[in-house]
């Protein structure tokens, strides 16, 4: 049984090393681009919820500067 020293390195070794290297760079960044997006849609939510909210404040000050509809009497139904 041999054992190698660690300056000894397969090409097999080295290939396998490489790959693990850039797979681990690539999740890096596939992660930091997920934080990313995460943060532009937060962003845009709260973006979109501002508009939302001040659309609704607008609604709701134009409907309390109309004058309260007139209450219909309703017609009672008559006993057969």
């Amino acid at each position: 049984m041999s054992v190698r020293k660690p300056a000894e390195s397969s090409p097999e070794s080295v290939a396998r090393a490489n790959r693990k290297r850039l797979t681990a760079e690539e999740g890096a960044r596939a992660m930091a681009e997920v934080g990313r997006q995460a943060i532009e849609i937060r962003k845009n939510m709260a973006r979109l919820r501002e508009l939302r909210e001040t659309r609704e404040a607008a609604v709701a000050s134009r409907l309390a500067s109309l004058p309260a509809p007139a209450s219909k009497k309703r017609a009672r139904k008559l006993p057969r």
